[in-house]
């Protein structure tokens, strides 16, 4: 079935100015709209709903995407999205990727406030204490969805988590665990104490080693990770919040580990300390 409306030709049209304008980080707060580019974020945000709502507002495509993807526009359809066939030329326009795939879908956002997710009292939380690369932020976030993690948070001092790279970096998981934004770095680190979770600061400089954490069985319980800045690690004034300082061991020679790699080591082997526990019920449930 082919999408609903006449073809967009114009990129000057209202709707596709409106599109574009939230590639930019103050339309996106005053509209609490953002862009999700590709099929595979398309398809989890037409799957997605908060609070009742469905997530997905609108939807541009090419006719060849339209064709190639018609379960992803029927999905947008189902959830009341309004879907336009597009010229590629608007389609490019509104899109932030040097090669678009001919899905572009305008969203709600969708974060969770920081409450609502110790209320739930997750046993495993990412937390994005300065990171400022958007790639960065939506790979962590990739991570902590596929180690079965139960929520995400950024805080204040962290990157804007709709920029259209964080998105696109999450490849949909986005749209698969709560997501809280703009809490104070101490108010992060005591609400999550105070819900009965550990929290441990990754850092390269840590004074205790993950494989020994995992040797002497401390990780099985709730914990939350606090990662830091791309170039500079965690500043001393958020270190000493955390319960531990720890670091992933280089065994080779490389120099360090990347933000988004030593995430990815630091969630999985809490993970695994869990579920050898029976306590992370995500990943025990894969």
């Amino acid at each position: 079935m082919p999408p609903v409306g006449p073809e967009l030709i114009s990129p000057r049209s209202t709707r596709v100015l409106a599109a574009r304008r939230l590639a930019k980080r103050n339309f996106r707060g005053k509209e609490r709209l953002f862009l999700a580019e590709g099929p595979q974020a398309v398809r989890e945000a037409a799957g997605h709903r908060a609070g009742g709502t469905a997530t997905l507002v609108e939807l541009f495509a090419t006719a060849d995407a339209a064709d190639r993807y018609a379960d992803i526009v029927g999905a947008a359809r189902d959830a009341g999205a309004r879907v336009h066939l597009a010229a590629e030329q608007v389609v490019a326009d509104i899109s932030t990727t040097v090669t678009p795939q001919g899905l572009v879908g305008v969203c709600r956002f969708l974060d969770t406030p920081f409450e609502e997710i110790l209320a739930a009292r997750p046993r495993l939380v990412a937390v994005l204490a300065h990171v400022r690369d958007p790639g960065n932020a939506g790979t962590v976030l990739r991570s902590a969805d596929a180690a079965g993690a139960e929520a995400v948070v950024l805080t204040d001092a962290s990157v804007d988590l709709y920029n259209p790279k964080a998105v696109r970096a999450s490849v949909g998981s986005l749209f698969h665990l709560p997501v809280a934004v703009g809490v104070p770095v101490e108010e992060a680190v005591d609400g999550l104490r105070a819900a009965g979770i550990r929290v441990l600061a990754a850092d390269g400089a840590g004074d205790r080693d993950i494989d020994d954490e995992l040797d002497r069985g401390t990780m099985g319980g709730p914990t939350a990770w606090v990662f830091g800045n791309e170039a500079w690690g965690l500043p001393e004034e958020t270190r000493v919040l955390a319960d531990a300082v720890v670091r992933v061991p280089i065994h080779g020679k490389a120099e360090s580990l990347n933000l988004a790699t030593a995430a990815a080591v630091c969630l999985y082997a809490s993970a695994r300390a869990q579920r050898a526990a029976g306590g992370c019920r995500s990943v025990t449930g894969n």
